[in-house]
């Protein structure tokens, strides 16, 4: 499995998101980015039911004249716990209450992970999946065709978290608590993943003068931006007690075309707790001396001396880069720049 950095270079992008409100800034990131192509979207649980993310992935394609992008209805609860949403943070419709019309085209009649495999198969090599709500699809179609995994460019995952507190619960961040089991899956699986997660996505916020900024635009994708964050900026104020909102999802999006975002980040396993009070926590070993490689020359240059697998180990777990720091300011500037498309 390759490590090297992915270059900046065009992504033909497959985006499995709960199209709430920052997936959606997500969408209208990509949308905007002249080294990023959309060759399709699947919806999943989470933020709001799967059925309405579809809908809204159709708005927000629409809305930026990409009307021939499939979207594909995926899964609608998690393998193995009760469905939950959070239109208390998304609104009723996922998109602030904003009411958008409804689309002028529908979801296609193919399911999500059908699309996903089909895609993958269609281009191997060639599809970058940016993955922004619950992991089911991916687990899903992973289960179905293991070989998946061989055949996906890379794979970034907003989700997580290793420092930082949870979302959804005291260690869980929301997409992973939404369905552990999946991520797990995921997470497990040999390709080459990024966990994009609360360590960054919470510190890199839209403030006051970028929101400012945006509004002043005055093109149809800022003005459907400040629409929608309005009732998301009002979520957030009560925690931050600042009317500002982190960039979960678009940071996501971002790293997964520009990785020079990253300025430092962490190689390794990540397991997903699956039990007790912790459901949903992701769990890495930081120790430097324990640490899984890919191989030994690896190990060796991590930790500075020779040192072989643990007693009993043997086959290496796969390894996720997982951002620590990225250039905030940089990308912020950039999200910016992608609303001015278009008109």
């Amino acid at each position: 499995m390759p490590t090297d950095p992915l270059p900046t270079s065009r992504h033909k992008i497959l985006l499995d998101a709960d199209v709430g409100i920052d997936d959606a800034i997500a969408m209208l990131f990509l949308a905007g980015r002249p080294n990023a192509e959309i060759v399709g979207v699947g919806s999943v649980h989470g933020n709001i039911p799967s059925e309405l993310a579809a809908t809204n992935a159709r708005r927000l394609l629409e809305l930026c004249g990409l009307d021939d992008v499939p979207v594909a209805i995926g899964a609608r609860r998690p393998m193995a716990q009760p469905l939950a949403t959070a239109e208390w943070v998304h609104g009723a419709d996922g998109l602030g209450n904003t009411n958008r019309p409804a689309p002028k085209r529908g979801p296609v009649a193919e399911d999500a992970v059908a699309q996903m495999l089909r895609l993958t198969r269609e281009a191997p090599g060639e599809i970058d999946i940016v993955a922004v709500g619950p992991l089911t699809n991916l687990g899903l179609a992973l289960c179905i065709d293991p070989s998946l995994a061989e055949r996906v460019r890379s794979v970034t995952v907003m989700g997580g978290t290793i420092i930082h507190e949870g979302n959804a619960s005291a260690t869980g961040e929301a997409n992973i608590w939404h369905d552990p089991e999946a991520a797990q899956l995921v997470f497990s699986a040999p390709w080459r993943a990024t966990m994009v997660g609360l360590d960054v996505t919470q510190v890199t916020r839209l403030r006051a003068a970028e929101l400012a900024e945006i509004e002043g635009l005055g093109t149809k994708r800022s003005h459907f931006a400040i629409e929608i964050l309005a009732h998301y900026l009002d979520v957030y104020q009560r925690t931050f007690g600042a009317r500002e909102c982190p960039l979960h999802d678009p940071l996501a999006a971002g790293v997964a075309v520009d990785p020079s975002y990253v300025t430092e980040s962490l190689r390794l396993a990540i397991d997903v707790s699956l039990a007790g009070a912790n459901r949903g926590a992701t769990v890495v070993d930081r120790r430097s001396w324990m640490a899984p490689a890919a191989n030994d020359s690896e190990r060796r240059e991590r930790v500075g001396g020779d040192v072989g697998a643990p007693k009993g180990a043997t086959d290496s777990p796969a390894l996720v880069t997982i951002p620590m720091k990225v250039d905030g300011p940089r990308f912020v500037r950039d999200l910016i720049d992608t609303l001015k498309v278009g008109g």
